[in-house]
């Protein structure tokens, strides 16, 4: 027999008073469902979630949830007004008996239940209402970037108990692994209507594209049917002395039909240009070391940074990524130790929380204005890599309106902010990128968007990110930040940090009983072959950079293949040819690196 649905909607019609999120909207949710909630920024994917969770009423349609099914919305600013402790929120839709469901939840999400409302952070308040929300356990969950503000160990938890659980779940996450991992239906806003889809996250991508490549197909088939009416409604004025008016009306709505059509919105049209190149030597780190208080933040530690690095710094929350990030690039002093900027350093800074961003200023403001410095936001241009760019064109690149462009920045969501930042950073040149951060609240699009930049980006990457499918596609060296100081340079990206650190565990016991005394492991194994520690890292990761770079080599040969390119899109066609030529001395100076050292480690 089938069970009910527990949630439906049916023919909701939404507008904010101009074009419609929604119209004519129906949706239904069933018993166990996974469902990834997915959509660009601005869709109206946390819309869709309150009008799920009845916090938005539509302007027309129902609404209709199964009796005894109780519906969960993980808010993302909680009104905690009337509530002293974070505890308190979390518990209070609770009978005091099962307030132990909290304190559990409270661990694994990492946050103390004891702490004051008035001095908790809103990620802080965010983990509360997430806490609160899984500790009630309704019948269906509606959870809106739960991993936002939470860290990596978090995020695991958070998966290995949304894996486990029999309540029904919708998703809206920028996480890709966390969205593979649970996901088992996809339901995509896009322009308005709501598709979905029996499989998980996994498959959204390619499922998308085959709509949008049929989307194509039947606008052009439209296009050339209505060139073909024109072409006949003229030139056979001619030959008849009376139209046939059937046809001239069957025209005119073919028209109206490719009129009514929505385009799809393009994705951000950002751009990096790395700038005069920096020296070889980046940043050169000696024995740093900072305490706070009784705290040991890091213990003394070395690090050089080479031009071209891509460096990821993982670890927990308040672990000390973000300082060692800052005594990296000198803002702020270690506590022992020196750290040596190279030459001609151009630095670009994404920040966290977004403090280089002024709330009550506009966005033409921000661009144009610094405030703190006493410049006004009045220019109507915004210098962007050296060319002068009017605000409000600069703006559409990133997908504001023109609207959007005067008023506040606080209006904005977090995915806006995001790409307002990502817009102040790319109108200059820089050749080097310091992303603390960058990728909460940004869209799927304009993630791999960004990935692909940074790709081709000729300057240093120094990112801090919780997102484990971005590290993976992004570093090639990661820092784990592991406690009690400890530092730890691993080759490679978060799943090759998972890997070598789970072989590392496992051996431990074996090595410590027969290590003899004196240098470590790293450096006794370099001066047995007589390279250095950086020799011996690069020999080690040169081997999957030489793979990257073939790889990329493959696609761009793969996009030249096409024979009507130069024609089609010239300046396409150019970048293309100029990618193309840099990967490939790019490769041959791996190669000749890897080949070097070898021949140098050779007894």
């Amino acid at each position: 027999m089938a069970r009910a649905p527990l949630l439906q909607l049916s023919d909701i019609s939404l507008t904010f008073g101009g074009d419609p999120v929604f119209s004519g909207l129906d949706l239904v949710v069933q018993p166990n469902d996974r469902v990834a909630l997915v959509g660009r920024n601005g869709s109206g994917k946390s819309t869709l979630m309150k009008v799920m969770a009845g916090l938005v009423e539509p302007d027309s349609g129902n609404r209709t949830v199964s009796p005894g099914v109780g519906v969960g919305y993980m808010e993302q600013e909680p009104e905690m007004a009337g509530f002293a402790t974070l505890g308190d929120f979390a518990s209070s839709g609770l009978d005091p008996s099962e307030s132990y469901r909290v304190e559990m939840v409270a661990e694994g999400l990492k946050f103390d239940p004891s702490r004051a409302v008035s001095v908790a952070s809103g990620g802080e308040r965010r983990r509360a209402a997430l806490a609160k929300l899984l500790a009630e356990a309704p019948g269906l969950m509606l959870l809106d970037e739960p991993t936002n503000h939470l860290d990596i160990e978090a995020i695991g938890w958070l998966e290995a108990e949304l894996a486990t659980t029999r309540t029904a779940f919708i998703l809206i996450s920028h996480d890709r692994a966390f969205l593979k991992a649970l996901t088992r239906a996809t339901l995509w806003i896009d322009r308005g209507q709501v598709r979905r889809q029996e499989k998980g996250f996994d498959a959204f991508e390619a499922w998308r594209d085959t709509l949008w490549e049929e989307e194509d197909s039947q606008r052009h088939k439209l296009n050339r049917k209505i060139k073909a009416e024109a072409r006949w409604a003229v030139e056979g004025i001619s030959a008849r002395r009376k139209r046939n008016q059937g046809r001239v009306r069957a025209l005119a709505d073919l028209r109206a039909q490719r009129s009514d059509q929505i385009r799809r919105q393009g994705t951000a049209a950002m751009a990096l240009d790395a700038g005069p190149a920096s020296g070889k030597r980046v940043i050169e780190a000696t024995g740093i070391s900072k305490t706070y208080g009784d705290k040991l933040i890091l213990a003394p530690f070395d690090l050089r940074i080479l031009r071209g690095d891509r460096i990821a710094f993982v670890g927990p929350n308040g672990v000390g990524k973000t300082t060692l990030l800052k005594m990296l690039i000198g803002e702020l002093e270690p506590d022992t130790g020196m750290v040596k900027a190279g030459t001609n350093l151009e630095l670009a800074v994404f920040d966290q929380n977004r403090e280089q961003l002024m709330g009550d200023l506009s966005l033409w403001e921000n661009l144009t204005g610094d405030p703190q410095i006493g410049i006004s936001g009045k220019a109507d241009q915004v210098m962007v890599r050296g060319t002068p760019r009017h605000v409000v064109g600069y703006l559409k690149d990133f997908l504001f309106t023109e609207d959007q462009a005067r008023a506040p920045v606080r209006t904005l969501s977090g995915g806006e902010k995001a790409r307002l930042m990502l817009a102040r950073i790319m109108a200059r040149q820089s050749n080097v990128l310091v992303l603390d951060e960058p990728t909460n609240d940004l869209d799927v699009e304009t993630l791999d968007l960004l990935q692909d930049l940074l790709a081709d980006y000729d300057g240093t990457v120094l990112l801090v990110s919780h997102d484990r499918d971005f590290l993976d596609r992004v570093a090639d060296t990661t820092i784990a930040m592991e406690g009690d100081g400890r530092a730890v340079t691993y080759a490679g990206g978060w799943s090759d940090y998972r890997a070598q650190r789970g072989k590392d565990d496992a051996v431990v016991a074996e090595a410590a009983q027969n290590r003899p005394v004196g240098k470590p492991e790293s450096q006794r194994e370099s001066a047995k072959s007589g390279l250095s520690f950086t020799e011996t890292h690069r020999l080690n990761v040169l081997p999957d950079e030489i793979a990257r770079i073939e790889a990329e080599i493959s696609k761009l040969e793969q996009l030249l293949m096409d024979a009507d390119l130069f024609t089609r899109e010239p300046v396409k066609f150019n970048k293309a040819t100029e990618a193309l030529i840099a990967r490939q001395e790019k490769l041959a100076a791996a190669e000749s690196e890897w080949l070097l050292l070898e021949e140098k480690d050779q007894p």
